[in-house]
C-alpha cells in the first residue's frame, strides 16, 4: 500500500514532460558531453538580472534600518501594494488602490491563492490549449477541474468554442498572453468578443491573467490591458522573466476595481494567502520591487534568437507561427506523433518538449533561453531530422 494519496500518484505518473526532458538532458550531457547535446526544454532565463536591481538588493540587504525582515499584512507591504496599484492604473486607466492589490510567492502563488479563493469542489475553469501544463495542477489543487479549449491553427483565441463549453459550473477562464508554449499574443479584438459574451451571461466568470510574459515582447508589439476590454479580470503575475529571477518567486494578484465584489476576492485571497502557507511574499524581495518596479531586462537578445531560430526552422521547412512575446517557438511537427518526433530529435542530441504535454499535439516547444551558438548549431540536426521524415 502506498502512503502517497491516490491524487498525487497519479499525477506523478502525468508529471510535466519539460521536467522529463530536462533531466533526459542532464543525463546526456554526462554521457556525450555538454557540447554534443542541445538542450530546448527549460525556460530558464540565461541572462543575468539587471545591474540597478542588483544594486538595489546589495542596498537593502545592507541597511541598518529595522524590521526590514520582519512580519507584515498578509496581502503584503502597504507601499510596495500601493506602487503595483499605481503601474496598474497607468497601464489601463483603471482607478486600483493597495487595496486591489496582493504580493505572492510568484506567479503560481498568485494562481494557487486566487483559485482557492474562488472554487468550489466540482467548479470548472476554462483553459486555453496550448498551455502551461501546471494550470491543470493548480486547479485539481482545489477540487476545480479544467475543461480544455482548442485555440485556432494560428493560436488564436476562439470565442465560439469557449462560449460552447460554458456550464452553470463555469467558475473562471485562464488567458496566458504572451503564451507559453506558443508566444502567440491574444489579440485585443479577440480578448473584447470574449468580454462581450461573458457579459452577456447570466453568472459571473472570472477571467484570469497569467502575465509573467508581458514584458517580453518583440517587434514592437504590446499585449493588450485585459482589465480594459474584461470587466472581470484579475491579473496573477511575476517578475520572474521581466527581471530574470525565475529562484526569487516574487509576484503578484491585481484584482480589477470593475468588479463588484473586489474587497470580497480581496480579502479571500490574503486569507488564502496565509493558510496556504506562503503567507505572505518574501519581505527583502517586497522592498526590492517597490524601487524597481518597472524595470525589465533587455529583449533585444531574445529577439534576435527569435529570429535567427524562426528563420532557420521555416526556410528548413517547418511550419512555425512567428511569436511576438515570451521566449518559446512551438513549430508544427512533420510526422502527426509529436513524441515520435521529439525521439528523432533526441538522438541528433536535440532536446525538445512534445506539444502533448501543452495539450496539443503535433507540435514541439522550443525554447529562447540558451546561448545563440546553441540555436545555430542545432539548426544542421533539425534539417536532417526534417529530411529523414519527408523522404
Amino acid at each position: 500500500m502506498s502512503s502517497v494519496s491516490k491524487a498525487v500518484g497519479e499525477n506523478l505518473q502525468r508529471a510535466s514532460w519539460i521536467r522529463k526532458m530536462f533531466e533526459e538532458g542532464a543525463r546526456m550531457k554526462a554521457e556525450r558531453g555538454s557540447d554534443k547535446v542541445f538542450d530546448f526544454t527549460l525556460g530558464n532565463p540565461e541572462v543575468e538580472p539587471p545591474q540597478a536591481l542588483i544594486d538595489t538588493v546589495k542596498t537593502l540587504v545592507a541597511s541598518d534600518q529595522r524590521g526590514l525582515h520582519s512580519y507584515m499584512p498578509n496581502a503584503g507591504y502597504p507601499r510596495t501594494r500601493a506602487v503595483v496599484a499605481q503601474l496598474m492604473s497607468k497601464a489601463t486607466g483603471l482607478d486600483y488602490t493597495e487595496n486591489h492589490v496582493l504580493m505572492t510567492v510568484g506567479a503560481g502563488g498568485a494562481l494557487n491563492a486566487l483559485l482557492k479563493a474562488l472554487l468550489d469542489p466540482g467548479d470548472e475553469v476554462i483553459v486555453l490549449a496550448p498551455y502551461f501544463v501546471e494550470y491543470g495542477f493548480y486547479v485539481g489543487n482545489h477540487g476545480g477541474r479544467i475543461v480544455l479549449v482548442d485555440t485556432d491553427e494560428d493560436f488564436g483565441i476562439n470565442v465560439e468554442r469557449i462560449a460552447a463549453v460554458i456550464t452553470p459550473r463555469t467558475k473562471a477562464i485562464i488567458i496566458n498572453s504572451p503564451n507559453n508554449p506558443t508566444g502567440v499574443i491574444y489579440s485585443e479584438a479577440s480578448l473584447c468578443r470574449l468580454g462581450d459574451l461573458l457579459e452577456s451571461l447570466e453568472q459571473p466568470v472570472t477571467v484570469i491573467s497569467d502575465e509573467p510574459y508581458k514584458a517580453l515582447t518583440f517587434d514592437g508589439v504590446k499585449a493588450p490591458e485585459l482589465p480594459k476590454c474584461i470587466r472581470r479580470t484579475v491579473i496573477a503575475t511575476s517578475w520572474s522573466k521581466a527581471l530574470a529571477i525565475p529562484g526569487e518567486r516574487i509576484g503578484y494578484l491585481a484584482i480589477s476595481p470593475k468588479i463588484p465584489e473586489a474587497r470580497q476576492i480581496f480579502d479571500a485571497c490574503t486569507f488564502t494567502n496565509r493558510t496556504l502557507g506562503f503567507v505572505n511574499a518574501p519581505a527583502l524581495w517586497q522592498n526590492v520591487i517597490a524601487e524597481v518596479a518597472e524595470l525589465t531586462i533587455d529583449i533585444t537578445p531574445y529577439q534576435e534568437k527569435r529570429d535567427i531560430f524562426y528563420d532557420g526552422l521555416t526556410t528548413i521547412g517547418y511550419d512555425v507561427v512567428k511569436p511576438h512575446g515570451a521566449f518559446y517557438l512551438f513549430p508544427k511537427t512533420p510526422i502527426a506523433d509529436d513524441i515520435e518526433f521529439a525521439g528523432l530529435l533526441k538522438e541528433e542530441g536535440i532536446l525538445t518538449v512534445p506539444g502533448t504535454g501543452f495539450g496539443r499535439k503535433g507540435h514541439v516547444r522550443v525554447t529562447l533561453t540558451v546561448p545563440r551558438d546553441t540555436i545555430e548549431r542545432s539548426l544542421p540536426g533539425f534539417e536532417r531530422v526534417f529530411r529523414k521524415v519527408s523522404a
